[in-house]
């Protein structure tokens, strides 16, 4: 099979869709990969790193998109959206859910459209986004303590505080990958660490896992309303497969925050999780509204692209082979976990959750294979 990989467009964004290890190991199996220029370059990966690894690189990206298979990171901006073609299979995040634009587009162009965020594994786990959700908890922790600091516009507080001088409230609202990820962090850098959640067992592991130095509080309306108002900083790390993120933070209960405290809405590329949240990039990661910072940054992973190319490498892989290997069809008959990604194909929404959420005729995917 014929894969193609191109450079990010995507304001700031520096991850590739394949590490030159990746290209070397689909290469080994006899296909073929096309690189477009500099893809990789900005985090160390050169175009001869590519060819070396058995990768052909071109400066068209209209050639890297003659592709059998695209593998991207980042969903396609409107400008990529003319190189796309039937029957092509497009294997990247796609948050298809609150793109209408984007759905349309793989409809009309007769895609097989597979998303990482929502491909499955046997741990009823997100093996493709996990990763990211990893790194991205991780620096949500480093941007809050970041924006507190009161020449970026926040309170002027310390996260951990010092002898004498009480530690920032940082409230994370979802107790998955992104949330425990962020709670460690924040833990370790001396915060006062409150996580929400609505599944008990997660709230018991959370528990278990810092031996009571976070805490952790039923997310019903009383408990969440309270917790945000004393924060000064909150995560929204809210997270339901395929689905556009339910608004539990409500723009009366933003307003009812403290006057430079930080909101970091990690749940942005499904919508996010507060009503005040609007996207933003790394060029202006940044807005205040009613005296709140909001930092709602759609690919925190790509501040960090070496170590997040890798990892996003390492768990996609295995699952770019099957398919390559077998096409898509046999490979997603063998793999459930793998047929759970296909959001559109052969001119359908194969979600339920996209169609729900962007009212089309829900098509079960195993029908059409």
């Amino acid at each position: 099979m014929l894969i193609g990989v191109p450079k990010e467009i995507t304001n700031h964004e520096y991850r590739v869709g394949l590490t030159p290890a990746g290209v070397y190991e689909l290469s080994r199996y006899g296909h073929d990969v096309i690189v477009e220029t500099n893809a990789g370059l900005s985090i160390g990966y050169d175009n001869e790193a590519y060819i070396s690894a058995g990768a052909k690189v071109v400066s068209d990206v209209a050639e890297v998109y003659a592709a059998d298979m695209i593998v991207k990171v980042k969903k396609l901006l409107s400008s990529e959206y003319q190189y796309l073609r039937n029957g092509q299979i497009i294997f990247t995040y796609l948050h298809l859910a609150v793109d209408p634009d984007l759905t349309q587009v793989l409809l009309e162009k007769d895609c097989i459209a597979i998303a990482y965020e929502t491909v499955t594994d046997d741990l009823g786990g997100l093996p493709l986004l996990a990763p990211m959700s990893e790194v991205a908890g991780k620096l949500a922790v480093q941007a809050g303590a970041n924006y507190l600091e009161r020449q970026n516009g926040g309170l002027g507080i310390l996260l951990g505080g010092v002898p004498g001088v009480k530690a920032a409230n940082v409230v994370i609202v979802g107790g998955g990958v992104v949330g425990t990820n962020a709670a460690r962090i924040a833990a370790g850098m001396g915060a006062d660490v409150t996580v929400l959640d609505r599944n008990m067992s997660v709230l018991r592991r959370l528990d278990l896992q810092h031996q009571g130095r976070i805490k952790t509080v039923f997310s019903n309306q009383m408990n969440l309303e309270k917790a945000i108002r004393n924060a000064h900083l909150v995560i929204g790390a809210v997270l339901i497969r395929g689905s556009a993120t339910p608004k539990l933070i409500t723009h009366q209960l933003v307003q009812e925050m403290k006057d430079g405290s930080v909101i970091v809405d990690v749940s942005i590329d499904q919508g996010g999780c507060c009503e005040t949240s609007l996207p933003t990039t790394y060029q202006n990661p940044t807005y205040t509204l009613d005296g709140v910072v909001h930092y709602c940054v759609t690919n925190m992973p790509g501040a960090v692209a070496k170590t997040s190319t890798i990892a996003l490498t390492n768990a996609t892989l295995p699952f770019i082979l099957e398919v390559a290997n077998k096409g898509w069809q046999r490979a997603a008959k063998e793999n459930r976990h793998l047929i759970n990604g296909i959001n559109v194909c052969s001119g359908n929404v194969t979600s339920y959750p996209v169609a729900r959420d962007l009212g089309y005729t829900y098509i079960d995917p195993e029908t059409l294979i």
